[in-house]
């Protein structure tokens, strides 16, 4: 073998080893990871899609301003009773609106017009209403000895009551004799005669107890305010015979006492009144939703 090609094979053999050294240098420093099968990450729990909560059915509460039009004779020394009604029945709707959460407000009139009383409970079943709330004005009979004098509060519930202790209920189912067939309307009953309640008492309200929940909280509002309280009561009074939801029928306050009267007047009043109301439905709610 010549001396040039012994040159060439050490220079090819010297540069072969340190090239070995080399990688085996670098593959020292680099650190070395077992090779896993990929895994796939399981949750702890299996994760649910979240949908957007549906809305809920908001609350509907049928405001009924009682009498109105051709019916509405009750008054005191300067206003009637329809117009309170209907004055304090419209604010009551709209504070409703505005201060309970998820309500809609319908009325069964909201000018002085006259509506029959079938056709105000027959809204509220047909708009499937949670609430029917009616207002008036209680009074006195003008040949009553102390009629000026009586003062109060009182919610009423639809019931059978006692033949002695109808007046109220003859008073209010006195406007049926306004309207055109009432014979057929109210299945034969006559206003005018104390035993033709049973009629009505036979019309089964199935909300009666929420019914009398209602009208309690009510009243419970009206005694915080200072008013005189005359009681829940039960008659057979025809706007809340057939209801489909509870309903109670409200007497803000007596217009033939002049004290009072000028009270459901004024606008401080009206407010208050208002506000008993809305209180109570809210608590009503509240009792409605924790049960």
């Amino acid at each position: 073998m010549s001396e040039n090609i012994k040159n060439k094979t050490a220079i090819r053999t010297t540069f072969t080893v340190l090239f070995l050294l080399s990688s085996c240098f670098l593959y020292a420093q680099t650190p070395q990871q077992q090779a896993q099968p990929a895994q796939q990450i399981q949750p702890a729990h299996p994760v649910q899609q979240v949908l957007p909560g549906q809305p809920l059915k908001p609350m509907i509460i049928v405001i009924d301003a009682g009498h109105g039009g051709r019916d509405g004779s009750t008054r005191g020394l300067f206003s009637k009773e329809k117009d309170v009604a209907l004055d304090v029945a419209m604010l009551l709707g709209q504070t409703i609106e505005k201060e309970i959460e998820n309500t809609k407000v319908l009325y069964t009139r909201t000018e002085d017009v006259f509506i029959p009383l079938y056709e105000r409970i027959e809204l509220a079943n047909k708009a499937h209403a949670d609430l029917f709330i009616s207002i008036h004005c209680n009074s006195m009979p003008s040949s009553m000895r102390g009629r000026t004098e009586t003062s109060g509060v009182e919610t009423f519930v639809s019931g059978s009551g006692r033949l002695g202790e109808q007046e109220t209920a003859m008073r209010e189912n006195a406007v049926i004799l306004l309207e055109k067939d009432y014979k057929e309307n109210y299945d034969g009953y006559n206003p005018s005669d104390p035993e033709s309640f049973i009629v009505l008492s036979l019309m089964k309200n199935a909300y009666r107890l929420q019914s009398i929940k209602l009208a309690t909280l009510i009243q419970q509002q009206y005694i915080k305010a200072g008013r005189v309280n005359r009681g829940v009561k039960e008659q057979s009074l025809a706007v809340l015979a057939r209801a489909g939801m509870p309903a109670v029928l409200t007497e803000i306050g007596f217009i033939s006492n002049p004290d009072e009267e000028e009270y459901i007047n004024s606008l401080s009043g009206r407010q208050e009144i208002v506000q008993n109301i809305k209180n109570a439905i809210q608590e009503y709610k509240k009792q409605l939703i924790a049960n």
